[in-house]
């Protein structure tokens, strides 16, 4: 579809405000280059007695406090990992890569020095492609255990350049130990690579694999199957989750660093998503109330991949993928990954089209000392679609494909431009360190017409329209810097020490303007129009101006945490962080000028008790604040700036079991506190008040067998608002957009070593859109399934149907007028080429 001139221009920002963001990221960017470039960095190049040395024993000195890459009792019940076969000397340490293994049971490793005390469970079986027989049980020395955990073919190891971490230890960029729809664990809730059944709080860990059986290619598609979530319409133009009873449209991160543009998130380039519940600004800094999600993406490994997919289905949905790396050097590698595509939906007038491209390297600058580089640019143009109205305090019921609207002018547009750099080093002596800078700059417009009042608000049959038009321009540079030290004391103590730094700046730039229909000076600022008939193609313009908001934000951070093992059995975790929140903001149209410095900590404890090795209770309390215009750069009014900032205190009791090897079972009960929350009394009316949230929450993922494996589960979700300043009709109230109940499971079987087929079921109980409560959506049970095919190992197909009973529902809200249907039945097939 050709989009229409909106007749608004980009924010431009003086060129005062530029030069002084440039000079701040300057600065910001030479102090961490000579934080992290001392003696040790001038020593980062080993000589030649030092490789010498390296390839005589490769080291994987994991601590005892249970992370993912310590060392374990061999799965064939070697005694300490001792294995027959002489070993084999090679100079390539083990590398964290998640990839399927080879149909031959590899050739033995040299194997890792045993741990005084190793991890409490053996590591799972190596995942073996669809299409390929199942070996028969033997006595052969399994594939070798890669440093996350996981595990690679010999030959992957050979070909490998980097292992991630540096050896390891203790830091790490993501999940570890992925085998299939199975994770072992995670740095990004403790910084520290640290098993799932070693961490106090609910972690579900979303694999590459996983969101591609079940044809997944954004966040929100692949976050329905999460218990406990309920992914929201966020307008029609970004991604917006409640969970927990929190709502967000920022507790985005990708690789750790905040990633808080307002806009849709694809897959194309992303290993696993994690998601970690409870306050967690301990790790991420400011909000993180009910929990982050964290994208880790995929980087040069020199792992030869040479992948591509298309796929094709309903409504013209047409898409296609490629991943390429391999090496370049022997100390060098590059990875590109790209996508694009052009869909519509069921919706009448829906269209999209986006792309995106992230080449990537990876270097290896001495034994000890890595540094990868990554760009991305990504587009992302569609129509705006904020679903229809209610009537009698429930959503009003019409033809699904019916647009609410004037869909000419509505529309949004993405672009966005993301450099990073990471730079990770360990010291003779055991230090590891990581400095990892992120810089983005984005642009977005949005606009859109939509229903603003139930059916016969404005007249019996009628709705009204409204809308508005929405610039916004952002930069957001962040620096980080992580330390860490694992030492044991005694024969049954262990420490395993992180700290660490983070600088960041953000500039956004936001203009809204609103409609007149019809001619220039005509003064039609709405429309009513017929129910039954609320499509309009009347000319539209946005002149008239609504909103100049410019906000600069810098924040300095620090943060130094502990995990101590007392003894195998026991093991406590404790930290702090400080973060200081200093933000500007401007008014255009008054010439407004006003300013907030918030100083907060946010304290983390929890202990893990482990009294099998398999079944591990723990309990934690956090704390995370949300500064008055934390979230996205609201407005920062005269009031705003005299609030204190939004705090959560979540108090937490689970348990961890490993049934089998790859079967994770988790559950948690909790009571989530949120005071000087703002809660939605109307389209854009707020009162500040306090919610509790309690909850139990579930959930499997794994092999239930060899052939069947599992994700999902159940949360029950109480969210209750306990007080709200004048607003005492809201007192009692449910918070808008949480489900009391929610339930999901998808299963893959492989029938054959060609054939599989997946089954997967959701359900949401009702919800209120508004903290008024005075409409519900009804809940909705939907079944999805998929059927996989794998020709040979180079090519593959499957074919998804979701919604395969037809079932006609409300997926979700974002107020008492904007509701949004789920689609019909719809299939689409993928097939994949490898190399």
């Amino acid at each position: 579809m050709e989009l229409r001139d909106s007749g608004a221009a980009t924010p431009v920002r003086a060129p005062g405000y530029l030069s002084v963001s440039k000079s701040r990221l300057l600065a910001l960017s030479a102090s961490a280059a000579f934080m992290l470039l001392p003696g040790e960095m001038v020593r980062a190049q080993e000589g030649a007695a030092g490789a010498a040395e390296g390839n005589a024993e490769i080291s994987n000195t994991a601590g005892t406090n249970g992370e993912a890459g310590a060392a374990g009792p061999d799965p064939e019940g070697t005694p300490d990992g001792a294995t027959d076969e002489p070993p084999i000397e090679t100079s390539v340490p083990p590398v964290v890569i998640e990839q399927q293994s080879d149909p031959e049971p590899a050739a033995p490793v040299v194997t890792a020095e045993p741990d005084p005390d190793p991890t409490p469970y053996s590591r799972p079986e190596p995942r073996r492609r669809a299409g390929t027989a199942q070996p028969a049980p033997s006595t052969t020395v399994p594939p070798s255990s890669t440093a996350d955990g996981g595990f690679a073919s010999q030959e992957a190891i050979e070909e490998a350049i980097f292992d991630l971490p540096v050896d390891g230890d203790t830091l790490n960029r993501g999940s570890s130990g992925v085998d299939g729809y199975f994770a072992a664990g995670t740095s990004s809730a403790t910084k520290t690579n640290t098993l799932i059944m070693n961490i106090p709080g609910t972690v579900s860990i979303i694999p590459e694999e996983l969101a591609e059986d079940q044809g997944a290619n954004t966040l929100g598609q692949a976050l329905l199957y999460v218990p406990g979530i309920a992914v929201q319409q966020g307008e029609g133009h970004r991604d917006q989750l409640t969970f927990r009873g929190q709502e967000t449209t920022a507790d985005f991160f990708v690789d750790g660093v905040r990633d808080d543009i307002e806009t849709f998130r694809d897959l194309y380039n992303v290993q696993t998503i994690e998601v970690l519940k409870g306050p967690n600004a301990m790790i991420f800094g400011r909000g993180g109330g009910g929990g982050v999600i964290n994208r880790v993406t995929k980087r040069a490994d020199g792992i030869p991949i040479y992948e591509a997919t298309l796929q094709l289905g309903s409504w013209g949905r047409a898409r296609g993928t490629a991943d390429v790396g391999q090496a370049i050097s022997p100390n060098a590698a590059i990875r590109l990954n790209a996508m694009y595509e052009d869909s519509e939906t069921f919706r009448d007038f829906s269209w999209l089209e986006r792309y995106g491209i992230n080449p990537t390297l990876g270097f290896k600058l001495g034994e000890r000392t890595t540094l990868h580089f990554s760009y991305e640019y990504k587009t992302h143009d569609q129509n705006v679609d904020r679903g229809g109205p209610s009537i009698a305090g429930v959503p009003f019921e019409y033809p699904i494909e019916t647009y609410f609207g004037q869909p000419n002018a509505s529309f949004t547009n993405f672009d966005g431009h993301v450099a990073t750099a990471t730079l990770e080093h360990e010291t003779k002596g055991g230090v590891q360190m990581r400095n990892h800078t992120f810089f983005a700059d984005y642009d977005k417009l949005y606009q859109n017409i939509f229903a603003s009042s139930p059916v016969n608000g404005p007249g019996p049959g009628l709705v009204e329209l409204n809308g508005y038009q929405n610039s916004e321009a952002r930069q957001n540079f962040v620096n980080q810097t992580d330390f860490s030290y694992s030492f044991a004391h005694g024969e049954h103590f262990r420490h395993t020490l992180v700290g660490g730094f983070e600088f960041g700046i953000q500039s956004n730039d936001a203009f809204r303007n609103l409609p007149v229909f019809g001619s220039p000076g005509s003064d039609i600022f709405t429309v009513n129009v017929p129910a039954a008939n609320p499509t309009i193609f009347k000319r539209t313009r946005y002149d008239i101006p609504n909103r100049r908001r410019f906000t600069d934000l810098d924040t300095t951070s620090a943060f130094i945490q502990d995990q101590f093992e007392i003894t195998r059995y026991f093991e406590l975790i404790g930290g702090i962080r400080f973060d200081r929140f200093d933000v500007s903001f401007e008014d255009g149209l008054n010439d407004f000028r006003t300013s907030r410095v918030d100083d907060e900590w946010s304290p983390r404890v929890g202990g893990v008790l482990k009294p099998w090795e398999n079944f591990h209770l723990y309990a934690s309390y956090a704390r995370s604040f949300l500064p008055a215009n934390g979230d996205n750069f609201g407005a920062l009014s005269v009031t705003a700036s005299e609030l204190e900032p939004e705090t959560f205190e979540n108090y937490e009791t689970g348990f961890k079991w490993t049934i089998q090897p790859r079967l994770l079972l988790q559950g948690a009960i909790y009571q989530l506190d949120r005071d000087n929350q703002a809660v939605t009394v109307g389209p854009d009316t707020f009162a500040r008040g306090l919610t509790r949230t309690r909850g139990q929450e579930i959930e499997i993922s794994g092999y239930v067998t060899d052939k069947w494996q599992v994700f999902g589960g159940y949360a029950h979700t109480e969210s209750e608002i306990l007080y709200a300043g004048d607003d005492v009709a809201l007192v009692g109230n449910s918070v808008e957009s949480v489900p009391v109940d929610t339930f999901s499971l998808w299963n893959k079987y492989q029938l054959t070593e060609k054939w599989g087929f997946g089954l997967g079921v959701i359900h949401q109980a009702g919800w209120f859109a508004e903290a008024d409560n005075a409409v519900k959506v009804p809940g909705y049970t939907r079944v999805d399934s998929a059927v996989y095919y794998d020709l040979n190992e180079h090519w593959s197909a499957q074919v998804n149907i979701e919604n395969m009973f037809n079932t006609e529902y409300w997926i979700s809200s974002h107020n008492n007028n904007n509701i949004s249907y789920g689609a019909p039945t719809q299939a689409f097939a993928t097939m994949k080429a490898r190399w």
